[in-house]
């Protein structure tokens, strides 16, 4: 299940206090019953924070740390801290929250921290946490974007379902405005299964897009806006069954003179059910992810042969993996993984192959970034043998991270390492998969 935004300061602060209970007493029996409750937290716990905020008109959402607990009590399990209130409380507010959360029970949504992959009943499912909608700092995710990108890839090579959580669109607005319309295509054509939209606090209408189905917006779960259509939401009930997940929407309500929802009533929605898919399996074995906290972004890989548990991998900072027949006979596992290297005195891009054997990965080759330094890189999908790279614009002699302008350049395995081709056709396809003219 997933919920809206969801408000923990200002007049939801004076409701929890008078009445002395959990916003959440009318929907604890519903969310304990569900495997996995996520929801949209908006503001920073800001306790023995120094406000060093930057000057704005936007309200600010300090939410006290006594108050997370109630989240773990009405039983949520995961909260997304992409949002346009996370840095209420700056750098050092984010932090806190993320931290509070963790010793909590509750696994924080970031987007550094995506995919976040949770196992349910044997099913994997891999959220992101996305933010379009600029912060106290003016900062914010863009779409198109190669980081998006490369964890939409690495969430659908790991997992059945790939969810993508984010705060987009127009407040008020009760339909999808464009920028929503063309950044829902570009995250299903980039592998998301399930997209759900928060921050316009009033619900827009679910549609499927491309084939999958798109929450544009859920509206409101635990917020003070007094509008009639604000003080409306819905949570987005997701079931899996039988290889595929379906989608309805619980209606909830909050009543005069309140701000704690209730479930009012449930909405049949025009969305076709989704076929779930297989992680990634080469040479027999099933690879499984498991979501590591180590301060920076980490993920373990384990590998099942036969339903059983084989290996597991130290924790790695990789970006994106696919399989590929590199020599046209054996399957091996290609990976982007970022790693310092004196080369270019930066924690890079690095691209890797490795064979996966019943006792673990066995590296076969590793560069620092081919023939410049790397952005991204992918197997084209009409030739899997081709490794298809987006370059910076600078160079190894003359370094400049900044450079605006990219080049990319298709690659292909000679049993040691990848080659350059020289086939014009080949790196057209390769440019018009990076969407590169």
């Amino acid at each position: 299940m997933f919920t809206g935004d969801i408000l923990l300061s200002r007049n939801v602060q004076v409701e929890i206090e008078q009445k002395k209970i959990s916003p959440w007493s009318n929907l604890k029996d519903l969310f304990h019953a569900a495997d996995l409750v996520l929801g949209n937290l908006e503001g920073a716990v800001g306790d023995g924070i120094i406000d060093t905020m930057a000057a704005s008109p936007s309200p600010v959402f300090n939410i006290p740390g006594k108050y997370i607990p109630l989240l773990t009590e009405a039983g949520f399990k995961a909260l997304s801290v992409e949002n346009n209130h996370s840095l209420d409380m700056g750098e050092a507010g984010k932090d806190s929250t993320i931290q509070v959360l963790l010793r909590n029970g509750l696994t924080p949504l970031s987007f550094e921290s995506s995919p976040r992959f949770f196992t349910v009943k044997g099913t994997i499912i891999a959220v992101v946490a996305i933010d379009l909608v600029p912060g106290r700092n003016g900062q914010k995710q863009e779409l198109p974007s190669v980081e998006i990108a490369q964890k939409l890839r690495l969430a659908r090579s790991l997992s059945n379902m790939v969810v993508v959580f984010i705060h987009w669109g127009s407040e008020l607005l009760q339909w999808p405005n464009q920028y929503q319309r063309t950044a829902a295509e570009f995250l299903v054509n980039h592998g998301a299964d399930l997209v759900i939209g928060c921050h316009p606090h009033v619900i827009q209408q679910p549609e499927m897009v491309l084939g999958k189905p798109v929450f544009f917006s859920i509206g409101n779960h635990l917020f003070d806006q007094k509008y009639d259509d604000t003080k409306e939401g819905m949570i987005a009930d997701v079931r899996i069954s039988d290889g595929y997940f379906t989608c309805r929407g619980l209606i909830t309500h909050t009543g005069k003179n309140s701000f704690f929802p209730e479930v009012t009533g449930g909405r049949e929605l025009k969305l076709t059910k989704v076929l779930l898919h297989e992680p990634v399996q080469i040479s027999g074995i099933l690879l499984k992810p498991l979501s590591v906290d180590t301060g920076i972004y980490a993920v373990s890989l384990q590998g099942y042969l036969k339903d059983k548990w084989q290996w597991q991998t130290h924790p790695m900072h990789i970006l994106s993996l696919q399989k590929s027949k590199l020599d046209g006979r054996r399957e091996f596992l290609v990976t982007l993984e970022k790693h310092y290297s004196n080369m270019d005195d930066e924690v890079g891009v690095r691209p890797y192959v490795y064979s996966v054997e019943k006792n673990g990965l066995v590296s076969r080759w590793r560069g620092s970034a081919l023939a410049w330094p790397l952005l991204d890189a992918a197997l084209l999908p009409v030739n899997e043998q081709i490794l298809c790279a987006l370059h910076r614009g600078d160079s190894f002699i003359q370094l400049n991270p900044k450079a605006n302008n990219k080049r990319v350049l298709a690659y292909q395995w000679n049993g040691f390492g990848f080659k350059a081709v020289d086939d014009t056709s080949v790196c057209q396809k390769c440019k018009e998969m990076f969407g590169v003219k």
